[in-house]
């Protein structure tokens, strides 16, 4: 049999379930889930092999109007993704009304690759609300397949699949067929770590604070990881290890008994935390951490 392949690329505003559809698409927890807005800082491959096809799906952040620069970087992810895809999925939730970002919508109905628009969230609403939702993405968005899902209950997820396979264009894989992600271990301790601070840390904490990873050795039964995270200003840092180191510790013992099922074995880690004053609208930090990719 031929071989398909192709990029299929998820964009939506913020908190419309992106994350939720990559992981459940990939069957791994690749990319964070919180309640809060703008979760999803970078653009993250999850890939789902079968013998016939690979699929790399792009997860990409929320899309907002850039209040500094590191939300300009984050829209940077967002815009790549329109230039490589071979699918889009543009993904809304029950009861929003447009896209945050008209250049993006434009982008979206005059596209020349197929777009999925996936109506999620529907198990928050009733048949006349669905209905009249599905009414009004035909209308605004005439070149897109609509498929109404559930992506946190899994529902209409398989079919969603089924048509991303039936898209894909005849290619060669663009990663072994044994790739999970293109990311290295590091990130996603990283990121595990920057979720467990936006779920314990309220305001502004979450946003000002970046994860690097200085050491992961892994050995036969234990991995040993030391990481920090980096915040901008002595306040925040105070704030984030909490009285007697009890705010620190808790994010620690969250992420390790994640990071065990994420990597299956037994993780040692040690978090520090350092001020980088500023990093956020720092060009030379933002490259270091992956984002200024101009």
């Amino acid at each position: 049999m031929t071989h398909k392949a192709g990029f299929v690329n998820i964009i939506g505003n913020p908190n419309v379930g992106k994350s939720t559809l990559m992981n459940a698409m990939v069957g791994e927890k690749l990319s964070i889930i919180t309640s809060k807005a703008q979760t999803t800082r970078h653009r993250i491959f999850g890939i789902v092999n079968d013998e016939d096809y690979q699929i790399v799906f792009s997860d990409t952040p929320g899309i907002i109007k850039p209040a500094y620069d590191l939300q300009t970087s984050m829209m940077d992810f967002v815009k790549s993704a329109f230039s490589d895809a071979d699918i889009l999925i543009y993904m809304v939730e029950i009861g929003e009304k447009e896209l945050k970002d008209e250049e993006f919508f434009n982008k979206i109905i005059h596209a020349k690759i197929p777009v999925l628009l996936l109506l999620n969230k529907i198990d928050k609403s009733n048949q006349d609300m669905l209905e009249e939702q599905v009414q009004t993405w035909q209308a605004k968005v005439p070149n897109a397949e609509i498929f109404p899902i559930s992506a946190l209950e899994n529902f209409n997820v398989k079919e969603v699949l089924n048509r991303i396979v039936e898209l894909l264009p005849v290619s060669p894989p663009y990663y072994p067929k044994d790739a999970l992600t293109d990311k290295p271990e590091r990130f996603f301790v990283n990121e595990t770590i920057r979720e467990k601070i936006l779920l314990n840390y309220d305001k502004e904490i979450p946003y000002a604070v970046e994860v690097e990873t200085e050491e992961f050795l892994e050995e036969e039964k234990i991995i040993r990881i030391r990481s920090v995270i980096m915040v901008e200003r002595d306040t925040q840092k105070g704030i984030i290890i909490g009285h007697k180191g009890a705010a620190l510790k808790k994010v620690g013992m969250q992420a390790r008994a994640d990071l065990e099922l994420f990597f299956d074995k037994q993780i040692h880690i040690e978090i520090f935390v350092k001020v980088n004053k500023d990093w956020r609208s720092n060009a030379y930090q933002l490259r270091r951490f992956g984002y200024n990719q101009k």
